[in-house]
């Protein structure tokens, strides 16, 4: 493995608010840019994190752009290069001149809530961690008081986009993507938990940073916020809390004491998201409704959870495999971290899903009639029927749920 004088001091200083030892210190580059990792076989079951692939820029030092480059890219930062924007800062589309290559370019605004602590934490992190499922860092600019950093470019925008700010000229998502990204995602999370070492907390796991490329697969984005965990003997990492409404984890919010059990909350809630398309807080819903978790748990029991798909589905997907996949998001959000499964069970059982896609070609022959799946009695008998086969791979994905069920183990 590959340490760096940026990692070491990363590991001895706490990032709290209100420090000012740092403040006036440019950020450094990296030594060293890459955390090992091996190769598994693709047949082998999930008890290591999935492997990841050599990304274009993995193993080689960041680049390093002036400040007069990446206003070239950007066309001087022009409003109508800006395509998002977040606690960092402003994003800009760019051509990098040298290459021709499109890319991302995040601006750090000064008195934006992330700032120059959070710069070099997103920085070390992606110079770190090469993962299928993580953005790809290409560079950065640390040029007087300027920051910047440079991605690949994520040509599809974020989830959020597709779920939530859907325009008139863009096709919801439909489930086979949905679990796609679902499966991406939870990969990515898994890379960090069991691939890195020591292993990363994301802490800030949410539908706007998950972004999609080519294909929709989805890479996690804006690691500021990321924390190595816990080291020794110890099961938590304390650290003042930080996050997205809708998205913390319970325990998280109450103590400050952050574990990988606090990813997986957050994972549970954007599985909820794809499921049902609403967002995980939402002012204005009622009372009962504005966190998605609350509005999902009551119908954890209930014969009628199909009403919690997406309407956008237009019930365009198995009854089934819907089912198995609340049973995974409700699992995740558990109030209590130590009933939540692992990152590397939750990628085992999602597996299952995306191997075994809703087919709409056998769904139109087993409804002639051309009926949505509303889960009426007819419809479910039928779906059933179809799906026998389904039902019993699935059964062997859900066998992990049911042996950690009775556990109580240490929590993270």
């Amino acid at each position: 493995m590959g340490y760096c004088p940026c990692f070491g001091w990363r590991k001895g200083k706490k990032l709290k608010s209100g420090e000012k030892k740092e403040a006036g210190k440019k950020p450094k580059p990296p030594v060293s840019s890459g955390i090992g990792h091996g190769t598994k076989s693709s047949a082998a079951l999930r008890q290591e994190p999935s492997a990841p692939k050599e990304e274009p820029n993995a193993g080689n030092r960041a680049q390093t752009f002036t400040y007069r480059q990446l206003a070239k890219a950007t066309k001087n930062f022009r409003s109508e290069s800006m395509i998002g924007q977040g606690g960092f800062g402003a994003v800009y589309k760019g051509i990098l001149e040298s290459s021709g290559q499109v890319v991302a370019i995040k601006k750090l605004d000064k008195t934006g809530l992330q700032g120059e602590k959070e710069f070099l934490v997103e920085f070390l992190m992606l110079s770190l961690l090469h993962h299928p499922n993580l953005v790809n860092l290409i560079g950065y600019c640390a040029e007087g008081d300027q920051r910047l950093l440079v991605y690949e470019y994520m040509p599809q925008g974020s989830l959020e986009d597709h779920l939530h700010f859907i325009t008139s000229d863009q096709k919801p998502l439909d489930w086979n993507t949905r679990m796609k990204i679902a499966v991406g995602a939870a990969q990515g999370l898994e890379y960090l938990h069991c691939g890195a070492s020591p292993p990363v907390i994301y802490r800030d796991l949410k539908s706007s940073n998950i972004l999609l490329g080519e294909g929709f697969i989805p890479k996690l984005s804006d690691f500021g916020f990321a924390k190595f965990g816990p080291s020794g003997d110890k099961s938590y990492v304390s650290t003042r809390v930080m996050g997205t409404h809708g998205y913390c984890a319970p325990e998280y919010l109450a103590s400050g004491k952050l574990t990988t059990k606090s990813d997986i909350f957050s994972f549970g809630v954007v599985l909820l998201e794809l499921i049902t398309g609403r967002k995980a807080f939402d002012e204005s819903r009622g009372r009962e409704e504005r966190f998605l978790v609350d509005w999902v748990r009551p119908f954890k029991d209930e014969t009628n959870f199909t009403n919690l798909a997406d309407p956008l589905l237009r019930g365009h997907f198995s009854k089934p495999t819907l089912k198995k996949a609340l049973e995974v998001a409700l699992m995740c959000i558990e109030e209590n971290a130590n009933s939540r499964p692992s990152i590397c069970d939750v990628v085992l059982a999602l597996d299952y899903f995306n191997t075994h896609p809703y087919d709409s070609n056998e769904a139109k022959r087993d409804n002639p009639e051309g009926l949505e799946n509303n889960g009426s009695p007819n419809k479910t008998t039928r779906m059933l029927d179809v799906d026998s086969e389904r039902e019993r791979a699935v059964a062997e994905a859900k066998m992990w749920g049911e042996s950690w069920r009775g556990k109580k183990g240490p929590v993270g």
